[in-house]
């Protein structure tokens, strides 16, 4: 059991909480969408099941590789030396084979779910695991890992309808702005030990008040993309009162996190952010409901 524990430990996995929501959204997205073309809901349960395989597996292949890659750079770091392979709780050779196996098992999920979703899961892959490389050689891995989490919700659409559509992507890009402007928040932590490393971050490259300006204007883009999806979605009032929580907590982790004081960074980043993803999905998955079904 405890070694379940240090793999669940490994991977964050309470960090699902930041893009599965949105991949219910586009889940319901899809059920909407077959519902008002009168298409038939073919093993609808079994794809349900299936997008959460898919979205537990790739995460956790994403965050074990970034762990295995980054070993030697965690191990130097007074932060992150307590992670379980700089700690010696996890070999790296295990962690290797649990990528493996969640890589293979993800897109095996994907065969079983249909064509299109089976032959882009590769190219999904690629944009998860290659988002640990970045941070050695450009500022914009933020915005990487943003376009990695992104694929949850249009992904999870493309596997009910096997078609792109316009208000999945749009919460796609909100899911890449968003990430990234908490992803650059989350860096302030390591500023000094990226710069000595040479490592590349916004925070490292710009400074930290610069780094929490652009964090900002990455929250106002990601808001934007929100509020078009509203006028574009022809939602209704339960996606506002999501809306309103979503934009009230992009602003209050702006408000904690201040370039004297980064004591309330991790407040910042799980609970405003958790919050802000999980009663966002909740209301805007109940406006679907309501305006398709009732």
């Amino acid at each position: 059991m405890s070694g379940v524990k240090n793999y669940l430990s490994l991977v964050k996995f309470s960090h699902t909480i930041f893009a599965m929501p949105f991949a219910f959204i586009g889940f319901t997205l899809g059920v909407q969408y077959l519902a008002q073309n009168k298409m038939q809901f073919e093993n609808i349960a079994l794809k349900f099941f299936l997008v959460i395989i898919c979205m537990v597996t790739a995460r956790s292949a994403a965050m074990a590789f970034n762990r295995y890659l980054d070993r030697h750079f965690d191990q130097l770091n007074p932060r992150t030396a307590i992670r379980e392979i700089p700690a010696g709780i996890i070999k790296a050779e295990k962690a290797l084979i649990f990528i493996i196996i969640n890589a293979v098992l993800f897109i095996t999920a994907t065969f079983f779910i249909n064509t299109i979703c089976f032959y882009l899961s590769p190219v999904a892959l690629f944009v998860i695991l290659f988002y640990s490389y970045t941070k050695r050689f450009t500022f914009l891995c933020h915005l990487v890992l943003g376009l990695g989490l992104s694929l949850a919700p249009i992904g999870a659409f493309l596997a009910v309808t096997g078609v792109f559509d316009i208000v999945p992507l749009l919460f796609s890009f909100a899911v890449v702005f968003w990430v990234s402007g908490f992803d650059v928040i989350y860096a302030l932590q390591d500023i000094d030990f990226d710069q000595s490393q040479q490592l590349y971050s916004i925070p490292s490259y710009w400074g930290l008040g610069k780094a929490l300006n652009i964090a900002r204007g990455l929250h106002v883009i990601s808001a934007s993309f929100v509020i078009a999806a509203y006028f574009l979605g022809d939602f209704h009032y339960f996606y506002i009162g999501g809306l309103l929580v979503f934009v009230g907590m992009l602003t209050y982790q702006h408000s904690i996190v201040k370039p004297n004081d980064l004591s309330k960074v991790n407040i910042a980043f799980m609970t405003a952010n958790g919050i802000a993803s999980i009663v966002f999905s909740t209301f805007v998955i109940t406006d679907i409901l309501k305006t398709t079904f009732y």
